[in-house]
Protein backbone atom coordinates (compact mmCIF):
# COMPACT_ATOMS: atom_id res chain seq x y z
CA UNK A 1 0.00 0.00 0.00
CA UNK A 2 1.16 3.53 -0.77
CA UNK A 3 -0.11 6.89 0.45
CA UNK A 4 -1.25 9.20 -2.35
CA UNK A 5 -3.31 12.28 -3.15
CA UNK A 6 -5.34 12.77 -6.33
CA UNK A 7 -4.65 15.87 -8.43
CA UNK A 8 -6.56 17.25 -11.40
CA UNK A 9 -5.20 19.81 -13.84
CA UNK A 10 -6.87 22.40 -16.06
CA UNK A 11 -7.84 19.77 -18.60
CA UNK A 12 -10.80 18.13 -16.82
CA UNK A 13 -11.20 14.40 -16.43
CA UNK A 14 -8.29 12.20 -15.47
CA UNK A 15 -6.97 12.30 -11.91
CA UNK A 16 -3.26 11.77 -11.32
CA UNK A 17 -1.75 10.38 -8.13
CA UNK A 18 1.24 11.89 -6.32
CA UNK A 19 3.13 11.17 -3.12
CA UNK A 20 2.21 13.87 -0.56
CA UNK A 21 5.20 12.99 1.67
CA UNK A 22 4.83 14.79 5.02
CA UNK A 23 2.98 17.81 3.61
CA UNK A 24 -0.33 18.72 5.26
CA UNK A 25 -2.46 18.56 2.10
CA UNK A 26 -6.24 18.46 1.96
CA UNK A 27 -8.93 18.52 -0.75
CA UNK A 28 -9.35 21.94 -2.37
CA UNK A 29 -5.71 22.97 -2.06
CA UNK A 30 -3.49 23.71 -5.04
CA UNK A 31 -0.12 22.01 -5.37
CA UNK A 32 2.92 22.21 -7.60
CA UNK A 33 3.94 18.86 -9.11
CA UNK A 34 6.14 17.54 -11.89
CA UNK A 35 4.55 15.65 -14.78
CA UNK A 36 5.64 14.45 -18.21
CA UNK A 37 4.77 17.92 -19.51
CA UNK A 38 6.91 19.66 -16.92
CA UNK A 39 6.07 21.54 -13.71
CA UNK A 40 2.30 21.98 -13.32
CA UNK A 41 -0.20 23.66 -11.01
CA UNK A 42 -2.98 21.30 -9.98
CA UNK A 43 -6.04 21.07 -7.74
CA UNK A 44 -6.23 18.38 -5.05
CA UNK A 45 -9.50 16.48 -5.53
CA UNK A 46 -8.70 13.35 -3.49
CA UNK A 47 -7.20 13.74 -0.03
CA UNK A 48 -4.50 11.59 1.50
CA UNK A 49 -5.43 7.91 1.18
CA UNK A 50 -3.81 4.51 0.86
CA UNK A 51 -4.21 2.47 -2.30
CA UNK A 52 -2.64 -0.70 -3.65
CA UNK A 53 0.72 -0.17 -5.27
CA UNK A 54 -0.24 -1.89 -8.53
CA UNK A 55 -2.98 0.73 -9.10
CA UNK A 56 -0.44 3.54 -9.28
CA UNK A 57 1.55 4.38 -12.40
CA UNK A 58 5.18 4.07 -11.44
CA UNK A 59 7.35 5.90 -10.62
CA UNK A 60 5.10 7.76 -8.16
CA UNK A 61 6.32 11.35 -8.16
CA UNK A 62 6.38 13.53 -5.07
CA UNK A 63 4.53 16.81 -4.59
CA UNK A 64 7.07 19.61 -4.98
CA UNK A 65 5.21 22.00 -2.69
CA UNK A 66 1.85 23.36 -1.68
CA UNK A 67 1.07 26.28 -3.99
CA UNK A 68 2.12 29.65 -2.59
CA UNK A 69 0.36 32.98 -3.21
CA UNK A 70 3.04 33.64 -5.83
CA UNK A 71 2.12 30.37 -7.60
CA UNK A 72 -1.56 31.34 -7.49
CA UNK A 73 -0.69 34.68 -9.09
CA UNK A 74 1.31 32.95 -11.85
CA UNK A 75 -1.67 30.72 -12.61
CA UNK A 76 -4.02 33.73 -12.69
CA UNK A 77 -1.73 35.57 -15.12
CA UNK A 78 -1.43 32.44 -17.28
CA UNK A 79 -5.22 32.31 -17.60
CA UNK A 80 -5.26 35.94 -18.73
CA UNK A 81 -2.54 35.25 -21.28
CA UNK A 82 -4.41 32.18 -22.52
CA UNK A 83 -7.36 34.36 -23.47
CA UNK A 84 -5.07 36.68 -25.48
CA UNK A 85 -3.27 33.74 -27.11
CA UNK A 86 -6.60 32.13 -28.05
CA UNK A 87 -7.75 35.33 -29.77
CA UNK A 88 -4.42 35.70 -31.61
CA UNK A 89 -4.48 32.09 -32.82
CA UNK A 90 -8.10 32.46 -33.96
CA UNK A 91 -7.15 35.48 -36.04
CA UNK A 92 -4.20 33.66 -37.64
CA UNK A 93 -6.42 30.68 -38.48
CA UNK A 94 -8.75 33.05 -40.33
CA UNK A 95 -5.84 34.66 -42.16
CA UNK A 96 -4.49 31.31 -43.33
CA UNK A 97 -8.03 30.09 -44.12
CA UNK A 98 -7.50 26.80 -42.31
CA UNK A 99 -10.43 24.39 -41.95
CA UNK A 100 -10.00 23.89 -38.22
CA UNK A 101 -11.96 24.79 -35.11
CA UNK A 102 -9.91 26.14 -32.21
CA UNK A 103 -11.11 24.64 -28.92
CA UNK A 104 -8.78 25.82 -26.18
CA UNK A 105 -5.41 27.30 -25.38
CA UNK A 106 -3.20 26.38 -22.44
CA UNK A 107 0.07 27.74 -21.07
CA UNK A 108 2.32 25.41 -19.12
CA UNK A 109 2.89 26.66 -15.59
CA UNK A 110 6.51 27.61 -16.31
CA UNK A 111 5.50 29.37 -19.57
CA UNK A 112 7.89 27.17 -21.59
CA UNK A 113 5.17 26.13 -24.01
CA UNK A 114 1.72 27.11 -25.28
CA UNK A 115 -0.64 24.35 -26.40
CA UNK A 116 -3.52 24.94 -28.77
CA UNK A 117 -6.24 22.29 -29.09
CA UNK A 118 -8.37 22.08 -32.22
CA UNK A 119 -10.76 19.82 -34.12
CA UNK A 120 -10.80 19.27 -37.88
CA UNK A 121 -12.31 16.86 -40.40
CA UNK A 122 -8.94 15.69 -41.69
CA UNK A 123 -5.23 16.47 -41.53
CA UNK A 124 -4.30 20.13 -41.44
CA UNK A 125 -1.05 21.66 -42.67
CA UNK A 126 -0.49 24.19 -39.90
CA UNK A 127 3.26 24.74 -40.33
CA UNK A 128 2.86 28.40 -41.31
CA UNK A 129 0.45 28.92 -38.44
CA UNK A 130 3.01 27.54 -35.96
CA UNK A 131 5.68 29.86 -37.36
CA UNK A 132 3.42 32.89 -36.94
CA UNK A 133 2.49 31.94 -33.38
CA UNK A 134 6.12 31.26 -32.42
CA UNK A 135 7.07 34.70 -33.79
CA UNK A 136 4.30 36.38 -31.77
CA UNK A 137 4.80 34.61 -28.43
CA UNK A 138 8.55 33.82 -28.59
CA UNK A 139 8.10 30.40 -27.01
CA UNK A 140 7.47 26.76 -27.99
CA UNK A 141 4.14 26.17 -29.72
CA UNK A 142 2.24 22.88 -29.83
CA UNK A 143 -0.91 22.37 -31.88
CA UNK A 144 -2.83 19.24 -30.92
CA UNK A 145 -5.72 17.85 -32.93
CA UNK A 146 -8.42 16.28 -30.75
CA UNK A 147 -11.75 14.53 -31.38
CA UNK A 148 -15.26 15.79 -30.68
CA UNK A 149 -15.47 13.70 -27.51
CA UNK A 150 -12.28 15.36 -26.26
CA UNK A 151 -13.83 18.73 -27.08
CA UNK A 152 -16.86 17.95 -24.91
CA UNK A 153 -14.56 16.72 -22.14
CA UNK A 154 -12.60 19.98 -22.16
CA UNK A 155 -15.50 22.42 -22.54
CA UNK A 156 -18.14 20.61 -20.47
CA UNK A 157 -21.90 20.82 -20.82
CA UNK A 158 -25.16 19.38 -19.55
CA UNK A 159 -26.52 16.02 -20.68
CA UNK A 160 -30.14 15.11 -21.38
CA UNK A 161 -30.28 13.83 -17.79
CA UNK A 162 -29.88 17.41 -16.59
CA UNK A 163 -26.49 16.76 -14.98
CA UNK A 164 -22.99 17.88 -16.04
CA UNK A 165 -21.62 15.45 -18.62
CA UNK A 166 -19.69 12.48 -17.24
CA UNK A 167 -16.48 12.98 -19.24
CA UNK A 168 -16.06 16.51 -17.88
CA UNK A 169 -16.70 15.56 -14.25
CA UNK A 170 -15.40 12.10 -13.36
CA UNK A 171 -14.62 9.86 -16.35
CA UNK A 172 -10.84 9.60 -16.63
CA UNK A 173 -10.85 7.78 -19.97
CA UNK A 174 -13.32 7.25 -22.78
CA UNK A 175 -14.90 3.82 -22.86
CA UNK A 176 -16.02 1.96 -26.00
CA UNK A 177 -19.75 2.41 -26.59
CA UNK A 178 -21.75 0.60 -29.28
CA UNK A 179 -25.25 0.79 -30.76
CA UNK A 180 -25.78 -2.76 -29.46
CA UNK A 181 -25.80 -1.37 -25.91
CA UNK A 182 -28.69 0.93 -26.84
CA UNK A 183 -30.57 -1.97 -28.43
CA UNK A 184 -30.01 -4.24 -25.42
CA UNK A 185 -31.39 -1.52 -23.14
CA UNK A 186 -34.44 -1.09 -25.37
CA UNK A 187 -33.65 2.54 -26.18
CA UNK A 188 -35.16 4.29 -29.15
CA UNK A 189 -32.48 4.32 -31.85
CA UNK A 190 -33.27 7.96 -32.60
CA UNK A 191 -29.81 9.64 -32.64
CA UNK A 192 -31.09 12.60 -30.64
CA UNK A 193 -32.12 10.25 -27.82
CA UNK A 194 -28.90 8.26 -27.48
CA UNK A 195 -26.25 10.85 -28.42
CA UNK A 196 -24.38 13.11 -26.03
CA UNK A 197 -23.51 16.77 -26.51
CA UNK A 198 -20.50 15.63 -28.55
CA UNK A 199 -22.78 14.00 -31.12
CA UNK A 200 -21.45 10.52 -30.31
CA UNK A 201 -23.20 7.72 -28.41
CA UNK A 202 -23.63 8.57 -24.73
CA UNK A 203 -20.91 7.15 -22.48
CA UNK A 204 -23.52 6.28 -19.84
CA UNK A 205 -24.87 3.50 -22.09
CA UNK A 206 -21.94 1.52 -20.71
CA UNK A 207 -23.09 1.94 -17.09
CA UNK A 208 -25.98 -0.54 -17.29
CA UNK A 209 -24.51 -2.82 -19.95
CA UNK A 210 -23.57 -5.67 -17.61
CA UNK A 211 -26.96 -5.61 -15.87
CA UNK A 212 -28.87 -5.71 -19.15
CA UNK A 213 -26.65 -8.48 -20.52
CA UNK A 214 -27.64 -10.63 -17.57
CA UNK A 215 -31.33 -9.65 -17.61
CA UNK A 216 -31.61 -10.23 -21.37
CA UNK A 217 -29.96 -13.64 -20.98
CA UNK A 218 -32.98 -14.74 -18.89
CA UNK A 219 -35.47 -13.74 -21.61
CA UNK A 220 -36.33 -15.09 -25.07
CA UNK A 221 -35.62 -12.93 -28.11
CA UNK A 222 -38.36 -11.18 -30.07
CA UNK A 223 -39.55 -13.63 -32.72
CA UNK A 224 -38.74 -16.73 -30.65
CA UNK A 225 -41.40 -19.43 -30.21
CA UNK A 226 -42.21 -20.10 -26.54
CA UNK A 227 -44.61 -22.32 -24.63
CA UNK A 228 -46.90 -20.78 -22.03
CA UNK A 229 -48.08 -22.24 -18.72
CA UNK A 230 -51.47 -23.02 -20.32
CA UNK A 231 -49.79 -25.12 -22.99
CA UNK A 232 -50.10 -22.59 -25.85
CA UNK A 233 -47.23 -21.95 -28.22
CA UNK A 234 -46.72 -18.45 -29.47
CA UNK A 235 -44.31 -15.91 -30.90
CA UNK A 236 -42.61 -13.33 -28.69
CA UNK A 237 -43.54 -9.79 -29.73
CA UNK A 238 -42.03 -7.72 -26.89
CA UNK A 239 -39.76 -8.18 -23.86
CA UNK A 240 -39.11 -5.93 -20.85
CA UNK A 241 -35.71 -6.67 -19.36
CA UNK A 242 -36.19 -4.73 -16.12
CA UNK A 243 -39.69 -6.03 -15.41
CA UNK A 244 -38.86 -9.51 -16.75
CA UNK A 245 -42.14 -9.53 -18.70
CA UNK A 246 -42.77 -11.05 -22.13
CA UNK A 247 -45.61 -10.34 -24.54
CA UNK A 248 -46.57 -13.38 -26.63
CA UNK A 249 -48.84 -13.68 -29.68
CA UNK A 250 -50.91 -16.82 -29.10
CA UNK A 251 -53.86 -18.44 -30.84
CA UNK A 252 -56.65 -19.32 -28.36
CA UNK A 253 -59.17 -22.21 -28.54
CA UNK A 254 -61.38 -20.15 -30.86
CA UNK A 255 -58.56 -19.70 -33.33
CA UNK A 256 -58.30 -15.99 -32.56
CA UNK A 257 -54.85 -14.47 -32.20
CA UNK A 258 -54.26 -12.32 -29.15
CA UNK A 259 -51.34 -10.81 -27.27
CA UNK A 260 -50.89 -11.91 -23.68
CA UNK A 261 -48.29 -10.85 -21.12
CA UNK A 262 -46.37 -13.36 -19.03
CA UNK A 263 -43.58 -13.38 -16.51
CA UNK A 264 -40.43 -14.88 -17.99
CA UNK A 265 -40.45 -17.66 -15.39
CA UNK A 266 -43.88 -18.80 -16.61
CA UNK A 267 -42.59 -19.57 -20.12
CA UNK A 268 -40.65 -22.46 -21.57
CA UNK A 269 -37.98 -21.55 -24.10
CA UNK A 270 -34.44 -22.43 -25.05
CA UNK A 271 -32.14 -20.58 -22.64
CA UNK A 272 -29.37 -18.41 -24.04
CA UNK A 273 -25.71 -19.17 -23.60
CA UNK A 274 -24.43 -17.42 -20.48
CA UNK A 275 -21.07 -16.20 -19.24
CA UNK A 276 -18.96 -18.29 -16.88
CA UNK A 277 -20.07 -18.62 -13.25
CA UNK A 278 -17.99 -15.75 -11.90
CA UNK A 279 -19.16 -13.33 -14.58
CA UNK A 280 -22.72 -14.61 -14.15
CA UNK A 281 -22.63 -13.89 -10.41
CA UNK A 282 -21.27 -10.38 -11.04
CA UNK A 283 -23.95 -9.68 -13.66
CA UNK A 284 -26.67 -10.99 -11.36
CA UNK A 285 -25.65 -8.56 -8.62
CA UNK A 286 -25.62 -5.66 -11.09
CA UNK A 287 -28.99 -6.76 -12.44
CA UNK A 288 -30.51 -6.73 -8.98
CA UNK A 289 -29.11 -3.23 -8.42
CA UNK A 290 -30.66 -2.11 -11.73
CA UNK A 291 -34.02 -3.59 -10.74
CA UNK A 292 -33.88 -1.77 -7.40
CA UNK A 293 -33.16 1.52 -9.19
CA UNK A 294 -36.05 0.92 -11.56
CA UNK A 295 -38.38 0.15 -8.65
CA UNK A 296 -37.35 3.35 -6.83
CA UNK A 297 -37.89 5.34 -10.03
CA UNK A 298 -41.38 3.86 -10.50
CA UNK A 299 -42.31 4.95 -6.96
CA UNK A 300 -41.05 8.48 -7.70
CA UNK A 301 -43.00 8.62 -10.98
Amino acid sequence: MVTVIGVRFKRAGKIYFFDPEDLDISVGMHVIVETARGVEYGLVVIGRKEIEEDKVVQPLKEVIRIATPEDDEIDRKNKEKEADAYAACLEKIRQHELAMKLIACEYTFDNNKIMFYFTAEGRIDFRELVKDLAFIFKTRIELRQIGVRDEAKMKGGVGICGRPICCHTFLSEFIPVSIKMAKDQNFSLNPSKISGVCGRLMCCLKNEEAAYEYLNSTLPDIGDIVETAEGFKGEVSFVSALKQLVKVIIENESGVKEIKEYKAEELKFKPKKRKNDREHESYEIKALEALERAERKSHLD
